[in-house]
């Protein structure tokens, strides 16, 4: 191997087999999806008591229910007898209670252990103490955000910031009342690649004009590379003779009201770490939701979001879903092509990010502070030379 000197307009990304080893993708399902806010499923989608959903976050099954009382609740999914799921669909409806199928040990909506055979006979046990074992959650644009660590880090600082962040302004997206909008159509895709290649491709638009030639009609400012999200509070303005944020430029559904004039045609594309995406466009809203299975394989959740009388009305939202699922679908098929040349020697040392990538480089480094000790530990194995510089002071190393 021999060190090249390249450019100054180059940087440095991740290094191969940080998209690929299983050490380190266990590493972030502790380290990073156990840890921070894991944005988990649509507040609506549990709509009466005992309505209840599971959902896998990092090493962990999470059930997330609506009590009696009409509360959202999350637990760890699991029996704290003999350890057996309680729940093994992705979704359900409880009439009274959750019950273990094993032993039949049975827990209220609020988590408390209420039966279980002979537990009478058994007056020492603590009913809240052997109830199920809860999750922190928060809820915040419609969604149950849920953390697993014992001591949460701050929401507002972690979800919010990264609003504030972006915008400029947290309260920026209040006009869009994403809380109170419906979910007009939800697409899940099953995407053979890495969470972190999908975050990279969302964040830069350099590969735009090559792959999104729709989305460049609507949005004529990416086809010269740079994302909206390169710069803070900026939004993507629509082309002149674009009247939608449709598949064909053509005339979008009922604006949502609190969307204000500085707001009105354009898009506003925002990351929020460690797996959400959040697109802002006046009369609807975008929200992706990622869940890491494996270093190779994430589902990605996408709800497409508009005003309650837009989707009771059942006003056709075809148009306006089928712009960014086509963007989906090309990004993904992206990331997909990228994944297995993770492994190659040519990527051992990683790629370079140009100028319009710039700023991928702080989520790479973000990432290097979660698990850099694991990285640097698989590059020992791989008989990689580690270089110890700052990322974006790192020269490209190439096969000699």
């Amino acid at each position: 191997m021999t060190t090249e000197i390249i450019s100054e307009s180059l940087i440095a990304t991740l290094p191969g087999h940080t998209y690929t080893d299983a050490a380190i993708f266990r590493a972030e399902q502790e380290r990073i999806f156990e840890q921070m806010w894991f944005c988990a499923i649509r507040s609506s989608d549990l709509d009466k008591a005992g309505a209840w959903k599971t959902v896998q976050i990092g090493r962990e099954s999470v059930l997330i229910s609506r009590t009696r009382k009409g509360d959202i609740r999350a637990f760890y999914n699991i029996c704290r007898h003999r350890g057996v799921k309680l729940c093994m669909e992705e979704s359900g409806e409880a009439a009274r209670s959750f019950q273990c199928p094993y032993h039949a040990w049975t827990y209220d909506f609020e988590g408390k252990l209420i039966a279980a055979p002979n537990l009478t006979k058994m007056p020492d046990i603590d009913r809240n103490e052997y109830g199920l074992a809860k999750v922190h959650i928060r809820e915040y644009l419609g969604y149950v955000w849920v953390c697993l660590a014992e001591e949460p880090p701050s929401f507002e600082d972690d979800v919010m910031g990264a609003i504030e962040e972006r915008l400029g302004d947290v309260h920026a997206v209040d006009g869009y009342d994403v809380a109170n909008l419906k979910v007009g159509r939800r697409i899940r895709y099953d995407v053979k690649a890495n969470w972190k290649l999908i975050i990279e491709n969302f964040m830069e638009c350099y590969h735009c004009a090559t792959i999104h030639p729709e989305l460049t009609e609507v949005l004529p400012e990416f086809a010269d590379g740079l994302a909206a999200q390169y710069f803070v509070g900026h939004g993507a303005e629509f082309g002149d003779d674009v009247k939608g944020f449709t598949i064909d430029g053509s005339e979008g559904l009922d604006v949502i009201p609190g969307v204000g004039e500085d707001q009105d045609r354009r898009y506003y594309a925002i990351t929020i770490k460690p797996t959400v995406f959040v697109n802002l466009v006046p009369d609807h809203v975008i929200i992706h939701r990622m869940f890491p299975l494996a270093a190779d394989h994430t589902i990605v959740e996408c709800d497409w979001l508009y005003l309650p009388s837009v989707v009771e009305s059942g006003k056709d939202v075809t148009a306006s879903v089928e712009l960014f699922h086509r963007v989906n679908m090309q990004d993904f098929d992206a990331c997909e092509r990228c994944q297995p040349a993770m492994a190659s020697k040519v990527y051992a040392h990683g790629g370079v990010l140009v100028p319009s990538e710039h700023h991928i480089s702080a989520f790479h480094q973000w990432v290097h502070s979660k698990v850099g000790d694991v990285q640097r530990a698989g590059e020992d194995l791989l008989g990689l030379t580690p270089d110890t510089a700052p990322l974006e002071e790192r020269a490209r190393t190439v096969v000699g």
